[in-house]
């Protein structure tokens, strides 16, 4: 699999912390989520989301595993 710049990850992880005032935890959860939405409605696009979503192998930027 390709690996994603998990900087990108982590600035939306930043972003929804800061401007949505969720926890990292729920940060993680809200992006998996959304992922796993699109994966379902628009199962063409699942590589893709699957590619941005993860980082060399570890999943999900390093969300615990999503994307695996």
């Amino acid at each position: 699999m390709q690996k994603q710049n998990p900087n990108k990850m982590n600035e939306i992880e930043e972003r929804l912390t800061k401007e949505a005032n969720l926890t990292p935890e729920q940060a993680q959860k809200a992006l998996e989520t959304i992922a796993n939405y699109v994966k379902e409605k628009f199962p063409m696009l699942g590589g893709a989301v699957d590619q941005m979503f993860t980082s060399g192998g570890s999943g999900f930027g390093g969300f615990g595993g999503f994307g695996e």
